[in-house]
């Protein structure tokens, strides 16, 4: 069997690849324009703007400038807190996935499992029912945790060998909290891993072929793992308005 290490090394030759051709392009010497508010004596000035000659004996009353709503700055967007599901030192994924969009991110047994960003738990499984040869179903994850994050998107990992303990159905958990260990439970061909998921909520619950994930997670593991923010509320929402839920 191909240890966890081989795998990572093969996984990071392949993104070493894939990121050439990357450099940022430079910018240009041009010069910055200047802007000039337009003074009040020169608009005064103006033939077209001269008030006509009052009248005998009558007092010329000039018009009341307009009165102009005051700009307010935009609200800055709430951020959202995103973190890399599996917190070990040697883990790895692959961008690609077996027969629908998701990710198989390897490390160790045992390792932690976390929270992706905060929000509630959806779902949980803590019995491995899942019997070799049957067909894809609800049990092929094993162990698993699903939750609905604050963005609106739902995220899912399975094949755990333990859920940990207070996480259930309704709980409130935040970005980085621990869900559960790294395990081989389900359909996972005995291999230590984390199988990874993002979808919309659908259903929330019971839906197990759009929970598995329908959208591919790499670029946004990428982007977490670096300590970034990249978001897939956008792609979720797209899949989501293509396809009607149904995977």
């Amino acid at each position: 069997m191909v240890s966890v290490r081989t795998l990572s090394v093969l996984t990071v030759a392949a993104f070493s690849l894939a990121a050439c051709g990357t450099s940022d392009g430079g910018s240009s010497a041009g010069v910055t324009p200047q802007f000039v508010e337009p003074s009040a004596t020169t608009a005064a000035s103006s033939p077209a703007s001269a008030a006509p000659p009052a009248a005998a004996g009558k007092v010329s009353v000039a018009p009341a400038p307009k009165k102009t709503p005051s700009k307010k700055p935009p609200v800055a967007a709430q951020s959202v807190k995103y973190v890399f599901p599996v917190k070990a030192s040697n883990v790895d994924f692959h961008p690609t996935h077996s027969k629908y969009p998701a990710t198989d991110i390897f490390a160790d047994c045992g390792e932690s499992v976390v929270a992706t960003t905060s929000g509630v738990v959806l779902e949980i499984s803590l019995k491995d029912a899942y019997v070799e040869g049957r067909p894809d179903g609800p049990l092929n994850g094993g162990l698993s945790v699903s939750i609905l994050g604050d963005d609106g998107v739902r995220y899912y990992g399975s094949h755990l060998s333990k859920v940990q303990s207070g996480i259930k159905a309704g709980v409130r958990v935040k970005a980085g909290q621990q869900l559960g260990k790294v395990g081989h439970t389900g359909n996972a061909n005995g291999v230590c891993h984390l199988h990874y998921g993002i979808s919309p909520p659908c259903a929330k619950v019971g839906d197990w072929k759009v929970r598995r994930g329908v959208v591919w997670p790499a670029t946004f593991l990428t982007s977490w793992r670096k300590g970034g923010s990249k978001s897939p509320v956008a792609t979720v929402k797209a899949w989501k308005a293509a396809h009607n839920c149904q995977a």
